[in-house]
């Protein structure tokens, strides 16, 4: 059940911004475990599944928009011209067929390198035109593409572009399928715009007023040849609980929560000290005058490129233990 969630969470189209496609496929399938279901001005889906209104507020945050790129400019050759939404590694991009929201296709190719380095400024588009308007035309200014999906299926483990942050979409879908009746009010929020600066969460934080907040998002996992740095996090051995990345370290109350569900639902987890990075949790501790937040994380091997590796095994037990976490709350 979790791979074909999966499955369905990584084929639709949605870079930062746009987010529409992967926005209505979330919302036909968590319908019928919603009590409400809706959209802001942001374009988060919130669904919400009432408790008896005895219990506290709690908001899940799984953000839906994935890298890409936007075209700003084309030469006078057809050639489109991009800037990244996001951390895109432009190494990574260089011979790879995108595909735009229109359906446009395009290949990705780079300058000349006098000094070895692919960098953003020097690749470019070509989708078949030979003048500028021609190109603009196919991919007009403001345009945004992304990489198809290409899924590898590696024993338990699943390979594919933009596993951050759709596998952790599929792993809120399946909480959401799997939490019987609680007292407590939750929200599952699957977020706009986390690729460039935790947007939608906040406005989703800041509207919903939750007494606690849990980022459901990608770590970046140890254990490849001479990796750096060395986490000490790794792909099959569970859900890592987050204490601390470049965005916000973890209330501790709420950190130490998720480790008892762990324990109490008889999953395997691992801690979590990122040097950089940051989660819609940085989004959520901070907004009105502050809201205990933490992160529960999938560890994911070669993060941000075209063949993010997570492990279905963990993605299963990140259910089991947010589902324990929820049942468990005073």
């Amino acid at each position: 059940m979790m791979k074909d969630t999966l499955l369905e969470m990584l084929k639709p189209f949605g870079p930062s911004g746009s987010e529409r496609a992967i926005r209505e496929k979330i919302a036909e399938t968590v319908r019928p475990y919603a009590d409400e279901l809706f959209s802001d001005a942001m374009g988060n889906l919130i669904a919400v599944k009432r408790g008896t209104g005895e219990g506290k507020r709690v908001l899940f945050s799984a953000h839906m928009d994935t890298i890409g790129l936007m075209v700003y400019a084309a030469d006078e050759k057809g050639f489109l011209r991009v800037t990244p939404l996001g951390g895109v590694n432009a190494a990574q991009m260089v011979a790879r067929k995108v595909v735009f929201e229109n359906g446009a296709e395009g290949v990705v190719y780079s300058e000349p390198l006098p000094d070895g380095k692919y960098t953003m400024g020097r690749l470019f588009i070509d989708v078949g035109a030979e003048t500028e308007e021609e190109a603009l035309k196919i991919a007009p200014i403001g345009s945004v593409c992304s990489l198809p999906l290409q899924a590898a299926f590696l024993g338990e483990r699943v390979s594919a572009p933009y596993m951050d942050n759709r596998s952790a979409c599929a792993v809120l879908v399946e909480l959401l399928k799997a939490l019987g009746p609680t007292k407590h009010d939750i929200f599952a929020v699957f977020s706009t715009q986390e690729e460039v600066g935790c947007r939608g969460a906040k406005a989703a934080a800041f509207a919903l007023e939750p007494d606690v907040g849990i980022a459901i998002d990608v770590t970046v996992a140890g254990g490849t040849p001479k990796a750096d740095p060395p986490m000490p996090v790794y792909v099959g051995k569970g859900p890592a609980v987050k204490v601390k990345d470049s965005g916000s370290i973890s209330t501790p109350a709420v950190r130490d929560a998720l480790i008892a569900a762990a324990k109490r639902a008889g999953v395997p987890f691992q801690y979590e000290v990122l040097p950089y990075g940051g989660t819609d949790a940085s989004a959520i501790v901070t907004t009105r005058g502050g809201i205990p937040a933490g992160t529960l994380s999938i560890p994911c091997l070669y993060v941000h490129s075209p063949v993010e590796t997570v492990s279905l095994r963990d993605m299963e037990q990140s259910v089991q233990l947010l589902k324990a976490y929820v049942e468990g709350m005073e």
